[in-house]
């Protein structure tokens, strides 16, 4: 998806700066610096989907998890 933006001067030549240093594409560098952010400010975003995850769990992984634990457990000295 193209689209334009306006920017401050200071930050789009910073930002020129640290593509070139990192080797990356203004585009590749925009994209993950607003991917970055919004991962930042969208921590729900990260609690849905491991809610979805964990929702989608059958009882029988639970199962097998706590074998796994209690074994794991057995061969801990307290």
């Amino acid at each position: 998806m193209k689209t334009a933006i306006s920017l401050p001067d200071h930050v789009f030549k910073e930002a020129e700066r640290f593509a070139r240093r990192l080797r990356k594409s203004r585009s590749q560098l925009y994209a993950e610096a607003l991917a970055e952010y919004l991962a930042k400010h969208a921590p729900d975003a990260v609690t849905d989907a491991m809610n979805n995850v964990c929702d989608r769990l059958t009882e029988r992984d639970d199962e097998f998890a706590r074998a796994a634990a209690l074994q794991t457990l057995k061969r801990e000295k307290w």
